[in-house]
């Protein structure tokens, strides 16, 4: 079966609203003053470190140049994205996958203000850390934000970091349009950090994740060249310039994407992600970040797989019962559902239907 989103329906290409923060911003170092980040832009990037936090002090100084290493990158035009380049993590956790050695990790995109829906995920699915016998490690990936209040947020950010040790952030502008960098980063981090995990699934905030369902299919999935979820094919490239996600000729001309797995939950094997940074640095990095993504599987010449059931992703919010949410790996919700609730509901033993 065909699958494809719909603009009239209120969805983004990748399937689900995100969060935004404001568009000014301060970078955070971490181990030099950002008058030393200025004054050498291309120092080395991001790297192990010792510890996973690093307090540090906020400037007010702001620039409008994406080369400034004064403020987090701005995209170089309206439908690219400053990719690659040598973001940095301010918060890392670069120890846990070697340590832990896990089977499946979960991360999750969100913006650093969202404190409530990491708690909510901590609280539910993301709670989960041994299923079939089988490590699971979740983590929480940020980008950075300005404004009122950001230096105390920051603080809050590396006291969050202490007490659970699942915060990922790195010194790009966290919002919509630069969710391919923030994609794109993750990839990096798997890549320099958690090779040795099997599979990795990049999952929104808002989701319902059935995580058994989710490692019984990887059980049985291929661990090479794999990359499955609620998989597009014939989506077509939006050319009204009104719409949220127009592309010109221009930027990519032929009239409809490749094939792409919707940003709302997708997972990978461990081996694709340092051949999809790889391929990034001969792929024009577009801000829909599911479509870059299919852009750099098509040059790589792997499509995307369809699930073994077209069932086990849902970009509409399914209606909460212990039998609909046994049958399928994740769904959107609804956005006055409690999830706790219906998480614990969920685990209670017994038959589901």
């Amino acid at each position: 079966m065909v699958t494809t989103w719909s603009m009239t329906k209120g969805l983004t290409p990748e399937g689900q609203k995100i969060d935004m923060v404001s568009p000014n911003a301060s970078v955070f170092s971490t181990n030099r003053s950002v008058s030393e980040l200025a004054a050498n832009p291309t120092s080395s990037p991001a790297s192990p470190q010792t510890g996973n936090i690093t307090s540090t002090k906020m400037t007010d100084e702001t620039t409008t140049s994406a080369r400034d290493r004064n403020v987090p990158f701005k995209s170089p035009g309206l439908y690219v994205v400053e990719y690659p380049y040598e973001y940095r993590f301010i918060i890392n956790e670069p120890k846990k996958c070697e340590q832990q050695n896990p089977f499946l990790v979960l991360i999750v995109p969100l913006a650093p203000y969202n404190r409530a829906h990491r708690d909510i995920i901590r609280s539910s699915w993301g709670s989960e850390i041994l299923v079939l016998g089988k490590v699971v490690k979740l983590f929480f990936l940020l980008g950075l934000q300005n404004g009122e209040g950001a230096q105390q947020l920051h603080e809050q950010l590396l006291q969050e970091s202490r007490e659970h040790h699942d915060l990922i952030q790195s010194d790009f502008l966290d919002c919509y349009k630069n969710l391919t960098i923030k994609t794109m980063v993750m990839l990096e981090w798997l890549t320099s950090h958690c090779s040795n995990a099997s599979y990795a699934m990049k999952i929104d905030s808002d989701m319902f994740l059935n995580v058994p369902k989710l490692i019984n299919m990887l059980l049985n999935a291929s661990n090479t060249n794999y990359m499955t979820g609620l998989v597009v094919s014939g989506a077509p490239v939006l050319r009204d310039q009104r719409s949220k996600w127009y592309l010109p000729v221009a930027v990519y001309s032929p009239a409809v994407y490749p094939r792409y797995a919707l940003g709302l939950g997708y997972v990978l094997s461990l081996d694709l992600p340092k051949k999809l940074v790889e391929a990034s640095r001969h792929v024009k990095a577009i801000y829909i970040e599911d479509v870059y993504l299919g852009l750099c599987m098509q040059h790589l010449g792997i499509p995307p797989t369809n699930p073994p059931s077209q069932e086990y992703f849902k970009v509409f919010p399914v209606t909460y019962s212990r039998c609909a949410y046994s049958t399928l790996v994740a769904s959107t919700t609804y956005k006055d559902s409690d999830r706790v609730r219906h998480w614990k509901d969920f685990k209670k033993p017994g038959p589901y239907c």
